[in-house]
């Protein structure tokens, strides 16, 4: 048994081969099946001819329909008509388990594709999205290992808010109220001081009632925090992480991401350093080209849009205003008006993919903004004790993956950057 990648590389011209997979496309003319099968690694077409094979596998084969799982075998002959550039000519054709009839048929709404989204999984579209998104995943894991940093386990469930209390989703939690988290950061922040450089990747949930097309409620969430870094250095770590995952994808998913409409050069053209823009300039540069925007207001999807959308490779915004970024940050000594902090907004139009700051280190500043949050320290007082005990410069970031895969995959939207998304108005299946 040998996979479809296999046979179609050429190895196995004019040798027999056995492979199984489903029915992705099925003809009959007359003596003859054409089979396109697919497997994990590809698709390949494959001819039944009558007399070639046992009369009883014939006639399964000319009555059987897409998405039949089936395993057969034969000779392997180039043919460039065939996807691919070869076909398996048969000599044995099962069939393991029949289909129904499929209800996915061309031209299917939007809504009624997401209904039966885990058979629309089975599409080459999405099958190649989350090939590129493994591959992603290896390339991050990659990057952190070779640069010493621990992987991490944080809980995902917490009794305080990170990103605001707007955006929780609260439960019962034995008697008491919890929440899913909307981030690990504040966990890492506590394992800084044993590891000094630590990252995660979890699922975050955010409560947010957004319909745009860069949001889902529930996400999975790359996060970094490093000891005795400023926000120039977490700048560095997150432009040289994204150019080796860009550069590794690229090599990898080369084929995957032609079919999706990307240019792998557009990937490998990510190197560092990326530009850097003050929030200054970009309010300014906003406000020349005739958006309603003042100094003070977040950079919206349409905002970031026109920032980047002429861009090549990913652009740093820095130094926010206080007023539009959380609590945890450092103050800029250069304007006590803003946080050193950045988003990282990816080119060609699609916004913002990371969020990271130099975090703040005095235990007296962060008491501080938390009582004008007007939240419950007893809730905060684990994480103001971090300030208590050796507190040390340290800075941090996150990452939404599928707002990453969305930009490398060229997508129209989030949620085909995830299996199973999760929206506002989604939940099933």
């Amino acid at each position: 048994m040998v996979s479809i990648n296999d046979v179609i590389k050429g190895d196995f011209e004019g040798k027999k081969a056995q492979i199984r997979g489903w029915i992705y496309r099925i003809r009959s003319s007359g003596g003859i099946v054409f089979a396109v099968v697919r497997d994990a690694s590809g698709i390949i077409q494959v001819t039944v001819k009558k007399g070639n094979v046992v009369n009883e596998e014939f006639e399964e084969a000319s009555k059987t329909l897409i998405e039949s799982s089936v395993i057969t075998e034969g000779r392997v002959v180039k043919d460039d008509r065939a996807p691919g550039g070869f076909e398996i000519q048969a000599t044995k054709f099962e069939i393991v388990g029949k289909a129904d009839v499929f209800p996915i048929t061309k031209d299917k709404s939007e809504e009624f594709l997401l209904d039966n989204r885990h058979l629309w999984l089975r599409s080459r579209k999405l099958t190649n999205v989350m090939k590129v998104k493994a591959s992603v995943l290896k390339a991050a894991r990659e990057w952190f290992d070779k640069n010493d940093f621990y992987e991490m386990t944080p809980p995902l469930i917490t009794t305080n808010a990170c990103e605001g209390g707007g955006t929780l989703f609260d439960f019962d939690y034995f008697g008491r109220e919890a929440y899913l988290s909307q981030s690990a950061q504040m966990y890492l922040e506590a394992l800084i001081y044993s590891f000094d450089k630590v990252w995660s990747i979890t699922p975050s949930f955010r409560a947010e009632k957004s319909r745009t097309r860069r949001h889902i409620t529930e996400y999975w969430h790359l996060e970094s925090e490093e000891a005795w870094v400023d926000n120039e250095g977490n700048m560095k770590t997150q432009e040289n992480l994204i150019g080796h995952i860009c550069k590794k994808v690229a090599t990898e998913r080369e084929e995957e991401l032609k079919f999706l409409g990307r240019d792998v050069e557009d990937l490998k053209k990510i190197k560092p350093p990326f530009k850097r823009m003050s929030y200054d300039d970009a309010s300014d540069l906003l406000q020349k080209k005739g958006y309603d925007f003042e100094w003070g207001d977040d950079l919206g999807a349409k905002e970031e849009r026109e920032m980047t959308i002429n861009e090549k490779i990913p652009l740093f915004i820095i130094n926010y205003p206080k007023e539009v970024k959380a609590f945890y940050m450092k103050e800029n000594l250069d304007d006590s008006r803003t946080y050193l902090c950045s988003d990282l907004l990816a080119p060609e139009g699609y916004g913002e993919i990371v969020g990271g700051s130099e975090r703040e280190d005095d235990h007296d500043k962060l008491l501080e903004r938390l009582k004008a949050e007007n939240v419950d320290l007893k809730y905060y007082q684990w994480y103001l004790d971090l300030r208590k005990y050796g507190s040390v410069p340290h800075s941090g970031f996150g990452l939404g993956i599928e707002r990453l895969v969305t930009w490398i995959c060229k997508l129209d939207h989030i949620r085909d950057a995830t299996p199973f998304p999760r929206t506002i108005t989604r939940v099933y299946p």
